[in-house]
């Protein structure tokens, strides 16, 4: 069995929406950090899941979230 893929996604979302995209992200299997943060990003989610093909369902989830306009993921190498 392998080892657990972490990986980072950092989103710009609509004005105003920072909070109710971070509501959203809580309700996903694998997401086990949402904050809304100040920078060039506005949200920022930490994942955890089991292999890449579990990663690519919640970033797709994620990706359809109302509110969010741009995802840059980070997948962290151990």
């Amino acid at each position: 069995m392998g080892a657990e893929v972490t990986a980072y996604v950092l989103m710009n979302v609509e004005l105003g929406k920072e909070y109710d995209v971070a509501s959203e992200l809580k309700k996903f299997s694998g997401i086990i950090e949402v904050s809304v943060v100040y920078g060039e990003f506005d949200v920022f989610a930490k994942i955890r899941v089991k292999n890449l093909k579990e990663l690519d369902k919640v970033v797709t989830g994620i990706r359809h979230i109302p509110g969010i306009l741009k995802t840059s993921s980070l997948v962290a190498s151990s």
